[in-house]
């Protein structure tokens, strides 16, 4: 038996897929059984799809959200689909007082937190300015859209990171997974707030990696491309997203929630001890 693996029980829903046998081996450096991973912005999109693949593949799971509308029905599915200590954890994650709560309801509940996943984000398509031309085309940003964009996609990695690192400097170990977007490598029309808050996410990855790299903790970032989630952007934007992915992706097609997770499952184990301050791009080859 291969001295470095661990041996599980051949599942079909597990992350790695199904095995041909009664029992498949996997690498152990993958293995994340008993870890403790904190994801913000979890009810649905990328992080509900990261909290599922996490939880398959042996972590107890804190999934964030500001209401209880989706993630305490998440929590209790995946905590049923795959026996792990899955917890809806209801706070605003943009504001100081409400991540200290958070951790602070994590690491009673669990006693650590070895992974913390930034998953909250969000966009609007808005001119920083009125172009010309374009009059009556809709308002440009407002100062209400500038604060609301950089919160919930810069502000809270920070305020989350700060919260959680003193823990994970303290134990000498931990791993910290941005999603930031396609978008910090390439901008989009009518997007810039977007790309200016993702771009500085993966810019806040490689210096926040820089200053922990002696003391055990990797930070790193995902970069999804084109993942549209049905429970948030409804049938009709779900099936545009396909039929646009047919042409504009060079893989043909849009990501699968899934996947991120998958990459997420990577950066969250040991296998990724000797990787830092990277921003990998997940998003079927669009930024080619």
């Amino acid at each position: 038996m291969c001295p470095n693996c661990r041996v599980i029980d051949n599942d079909p829903t597990h992350p790695l897929g199904p095995a041909a046998g009664d029992r498949i081996m996997i690498p152990a450096e993958f293995d994340i059984t008993g870890k403790v991973v904190f994801i913000t912005g979890a009810g649905r999109g990328i992080g509900k799809g990261i909290a599922q693949v996490l939880a398959e593949a042996g972590a107890d799971i804190a999934i964030n959200a500001l209401t209880p509308k989706f993630v305490e029905p998440v929590a209790a599915e995946l905590a049923a689909a795959t026996g792990r200590r899955v917890v809806p954890v209801v706070a605003d994650v943009t504001k100081a007082d409400g991540v200290q709560r958070a951790v602070g309801q994590v690491l009673a509940t669990f006693g650590r937190i070895d992974v913390l996943v930034n998953a909250l984000g969000d966009s609007i398509r808005k001119p920083l300015v009125g172009l010309p031309g374009t009059e009556g085309a809709g308002a440009p940003i407002s100062d209400d859209d500038l604060r609301f964009i950089m919160d919930i996609n810069l502000t809270e990695a920070l305020l989350c990171t700060r919260a959680v690192g003193p823990h994970m400097l303290a134990r000498g170990s931990g791993k910290v997974i941005n999603v930031a977007a396609r978008t910090a490598h390439q901008g989009g029309r009518e997007m810039v707030l977007y790309t200016t808050a993702k771009t500085a996410l993966a810019g806040f990855t490689r210096a926040q990696a820089l200053e922990w790299a002696r003391h055990g903790v990797q930070v790193n970032c995902i970069a999804p491309g084109l993942f549209p989630d049905i429970v948030t952007g409804g049938e009709a934007r779900m099936r545009r997203s396909v039929e646009r992915a047919k042409t504009d992706v060079p893989l043909g097609r849009i990501g699968q929630l899934r996947e991120a997770g998958l990459l997420a499952l990577y950066l969250a184990s040991s296998a990724s001890d000797y990787m830092t301050g990277q921003t990998i791009l997940l998003d079927g080859g669009l930024g080619l």
